[in-house]
């Protein structure tokens, strides 16, 4: 489940005015271990009038095993939503909960009475303006039991344009083929991922911009070192040792420890700074999503925490340079 809109000329918040349109995708299903076990084919919108938002969601579940028994809903979802840049305020029937927009990231938490789920929800707007980067990582209490994940497309043509047709099938054919597959970065090929991330502070208020580099070097076909750099609104320098066990990434010093799950292209992480640029206390909660293992372009959200206070959102995409 994601946020989403059609045009209106109704005022509308920022975030609404970002996500204008029908989106579609096919985000992959994974269980609580990584593994993936199937598809959701969706197109999802809302519809926005004085009488406020309403969001829906056409889905179609593929796949096999407990998770298709428990997310097959037989209905499209249906639900009220205050449309607010503060407090986006889920109101069901089919989600309650609420949503926080940081520039062209919003991050939701709210529960879901068909899936019996707690959900977590990252959805990124990338600087073209069509392409959305989505997940939602389902809990019972603290449990994982889910992840879905995808890349969506705008459209805002389709039921009566037969190439905007052909386009939404043709992108869920290729997401189809990118979806299910973990997220293994380089492993005999040096290079770095160079961008610039926006900056967004926990009051909602601030604004800036960071450019960043992670210099990958890879040790072993399992292993590799980073060397990560930003400047800018934001100044880091941090150097990590990286092993991919599966599934799971483990960071092993020298100046980061933590640890890191896989669900397909997303790698979802939490990382300790201990180095010297660090005063020991921050931390980051991320996901890094390799949107196309063939560019290599890779989508940023760091959750920036001083103790258990978030101070900052750094989010955009970065891409690869072989080096």
């Amino acid at each position: 489940m994601s946020e989403q809109s059609d045009a209106t000329e109704v005022e509308t918040s920022e975030w609404q005015k970002r996500i204008e349109g029908e989106w579609h995708g096919i985000p992959a299903l994974f269980d609580g271990q990584g593994n993936h076990v199937g598809f959701e084919y969706v197109a999802r919108a809302s519809e926005v009038s004085a009488e406020g938002a309403r969001y829906w969601m056409d889905s179609k579940l593929s796949g096999s095993g407990p998770l298709r028994n428990r997310f097959e809903l037989g209905a499209t979802f249906d639900f009220g939503i205050v449309d607010s840049d503060e407090n986006r305020v889920y109101t069901g029937p089919d989600f309650y909960g609420t949503g926080q927009p940081y520039g062209s990231f919003v991050e939701a938490n709210y529960y879901s009475p068909g899936w019996q789920a707690d959900l977590r929800t990252w959805n990124q707007v990338l600087a073209d303006g069509d392409t959305q980067v989505y997940s939602s990582v389902l809990y019972d209490g603290w449990t994982v039991c889910g992840v879905f994940n995808g890349v969506y497309k705008r459209t805002v043509d389709r039921a009566t344009n037969p190439a905007t047709q052909t386009f939404v099938d043709q992108w869920r054919a290729l997401e189809q083929e990118r979806g299910s597959r973990p997220q293994v970065l380089p492993t005999k090929e040096s290079g770095a991922w160079v961008g610039a991330l926006a900056v967004d502070g926990a009051d909602q208020s601030t604004s800036g911009q960071v450019q960043v580099e992670i210099e990958h070097r890879p040790t072993t076909l399992r292993s590799a070192r980073h060397t990560v750099t930003w400047s800018g609104d934001l100044d880091r320098r941090y150097v990590y040792d990286r092993y991919r066990d599966g599934a799971r990434t483990l960071y092993e010093g020298p100046e980061v420890w933590g640890n890191a799950m896989s669900y397909g292209r997303a790698l979802f992480t939490t990382q300790h700074l201990a180095g010297a640029d660090s005063t020991g206390v921050e931390k980051i909660r991320g996901r890094e999503f390799l949107i196309d293992p063939q560019t290599r372009e890779l989508a940023i959200v760091w959750q920036l925490l001083r103790g258990e206070t978030t101070t900052h959102w750094v989010h955009g995409s970065l891409r690869w340079e072989s080096r």
